[in-house]
């Protein structure tokens, strides 16, 4: 048996070990999983989580919690590396195996590091998208902001696909589609495969083509709220943008009108 995926190992401390209850791949790069969530796991909507497979050394990733906090499973949205560390092994789980994730999560792309605002932006390229994933999926979200707004950037049209699937079932959902309802936009953008929508979303940005599309206008710290997650350039590209329209960064200690999320999969 892979010893990746041996189930013997035994549970360190600190450490949750649940079973996976769903998979679902996406593309040769994408994928999504579900586990059992244990009674005593608690978090914030936005945090993310330390995940490791049994091992006698498990490698440990920082991967975004992309269910909501009041939900009783958690997903994760993972890329598949070829000879990376964990998710060489982690994309060849299935239903039954088992995850080890670390108890304390942690982050910044949570609601309380934002001060009160209409308009939450969430912006994000590949699987940055899953934070927000568990965001829009949150009934204090709607609580806090009149309007919400998430931008999903990606290579090709397939992968956009977990963002839109989510968020028509966000949509849809019986707890929360009613607050979603007419409050949620998703924007979805390709950088090579031919779409309705094309362009890296910081060029979208500078050249005005988002809000035009949106018919909203430009980022205003007044009244925008904004958190980042995806790639080093686009978190250093659009942070610089906002910062150069009057943003102040925010965190938990200190709440302001932008986030950043530096956390990475490998």
């Amino acid at each position: 048996m892979n010893t990746q995926r041996d189930q013997s190992w035994p549970v360190p401390d600190g450490v949750f070990g649940e079973t996976v209850t769903e998979v679902e791949h996406y593309t040769d790069r994408l994928f999504r999983f579900r586990l059992t969530r244990p009674a005593s796991f608690r978090f914030r909507s936005g945090e993310f989580v330390m995940i490791g497979l049994p091992g006698e050394k498990p490698v440990w990733r920082a991967y975004s919690i992309a269910s909501p906090s009041w939900d009783e499973t958690i997903e994760f949205y993972s890329i598949k590396v070829a000879g990376g560390p964990l998710t060489e092994h982690l994309q060849k789980i299935g239903v039954g195996d088992q995850v080890w994730f670390r108890k304390k999560p942690t982050g910044t792309l949570v609601l309380d590091a934002l001060l009160p605002g209409k308009r939450l932006w969430m912006i994000s390229t590949g699987t940055g998208f899953a934070p927000f994933a568990s965001l829009i999926r949150d009934p204090e979200a709607y609580e806090k902001f009149d309007q919400l707004i998430v931008t999903h950037t990606c290579r090709e049209v397939a992968e956009l696909a977990y963002s839109k699937t989510t968020t028509q079932q966000t949509l849809e959902d019986p707890l929360v589609g009613e607050f979603a309802d007419g409050r949620l936009t998703l924007v979805n953008t390709t950088t090579q495969e031919q779409s309705p929508l094309m362009g890296r979303i910081t060029t979208l940005m500078e050249s005005g083509a988002l809000y035009d599309h949106l018919g909203l206008p430009a980022l205003d710290p007044e009244v925008d709220r904004v958190m980042i997650c995806g790639s080093m350039d686009m978190l250093k590209d659009v942070k610089t943008l906002v910062e150069a329209a009057g943003f102040s960064e925010g965190s938990n200690a200190s709440p302001g009108q932008f986030v950043v999320e530096r956390a990475f999969v490998g």
